[in-house]
């Protein structure tokens, strides 16, 4: 099934969910290059919430950018299978290898606001990040590593430390909390 069409089947978590949904399909509607990071209005992104086996801790990142601990993930530039975009972003971002998804089916929906920034020497305007999230497994063991021009640090957190050590506050109670509480419904008791 294409991005577009797990868009739509995506039964939203809440009233964000389903605010943003409505957003994200008019935007991929009428923009042929909502994929490509070159339409500087908004334009897709794919996340992941990287949970260990145990799905008592989460990986996070802390980026250069935001100068905050964060969920891994990035630009589709192009690539309309957001599945394949989180799972290359958590391996270049954290260097893991061993990571697969808990499903091929969207975890959460949501539309981020990116403030204008210097990157690579090149004013960015602000902008929109219409988000794709999966829930994705690796294993905590695993050595890590940073990706130099993006991040300085990669870390597991258990659940509730991972939202504390976020910086932004609209990320900690909008999105982490969010991603923990539904991660909690999914998995508990079983």
């Amino acid at each position: 099934m294409n991005i577009y069409d797990q868009i739509v089947a995506y039964q939203p978590y809440n009233i964000q969910e389903e605010k943003d949904k409505k957003i994200i399909l008019d935007f991929l509607d009428r923009y042929d290059n909502a994929f490509d990071r070159e339409n500087e209005l908004a334009h897709m992104t794919a996340s992941a919430w990287v949970v260990n086996k145990s799905r008592d801790k989460v990986l996070m990142a802390y980026h250069k950018i935001y100068n905050s601990w964060s969920w891994l993930g990035g630009h589709c530039d192009g690539d309309k299978d957001c599945l394949a975009v989180a799972l290359r972003e958590v391996r270049e971002e954290s260097g893991v290898r061993n990571v697969k998804p808990l499903s091929d089916q969207i975890f959460s929906l949501e539309i981020l606001s990116v403030d204008s920034h210097m990157k690579n020497g090149n004013y960015v305007a602000t902008h929109l990040h219409l988000n794709v999230t999966y829930l994705l497994e690796a294993d905590e063991n695993e050595n890590l590593s940073v990706k130099e021009d993006e991040n300085s640090n990669v870390g597991w957190f258990y659940l509730d430390e991972a939202v504390d050590k976020s910086s932004e506050k609209w990320f900690r109670e909008n999105i982490y909390t969010k991603l923990n509480r539904k991660l909690r419904d999914l998995y508990e008791g079983h």
